[in-house]
């Protein structure tokens, strides 16, 4: 789905102040709230905007260790090692990839003892030939996608702007 100048400045509001209300949206955007309602459904509908529930700390959440698990899967047992990872709590995200892994998890743990009781936990699953992990010492660059639909802006805007 293409998106728009006033699409990108709307994503830009919601992005940045969350908690503002449409009509605020709207003033801010000289447009009625009926257009920023409608662009936002929209948004919603195509995929854009995919969700607007509040953004978690898993360190806050008493899970302050994360690793980026690489699991090798052997052929043809693709999805049921899917399946089986989104039973494990401590999985956050899970990813089909090219190269060296057939899966690349994102996994938080407690400490490196309970990482490492998760990681003995996939490498029992079935169809799992082997594990690669890789343990984050720091974020560099957090999750964030305003700098993306700030750029998409620009392009949709031409070059006056």
């Amino acid at each position: 789905m293409a998106v728009d100048a006033l699409d990108t400045r709307i994503l830009r509001l919601l992005i940045e102040q969350p908690r503002t209300s449409v009509r605020e949206y709207a003033r801010i955007l000289s447009v009625a709230r009926g257009t920023v309602q409608a662009r936002i459904d929209r948004l919603e509908r195509n995929g854009v905007i995919t969700g607007t529930g509040p953004v978690l700390s898993p360190a806050a959440l008493g899970h302050p260790v994360l690793a980026f698990v690489h699991l090798e899967v052997t052929q043809g047992h693709l999805d049921e090692v899917g399946e089986a990872l989104a039973a494990v709590p401590e999985i956050v995200e899970a990813f089909s990839t090219t190269g060296g892994g057939d899966l690349l998890t994102r996994v938080v743990a407690r400490d490196n003892g309970h990482l490492e009781d998760v990681i003995q936990q996939l490498i029992q699953l079935p169809g799992v030939v082997r594990t690669r992990t890789e343990v984050a010492l720091r974020e560099r660059v957090p999750h964030r996608l305003l700098p993306l639909v700030r750029s998409i802006g620009l392009a949709t805007a031409g070059p006056s702007n």
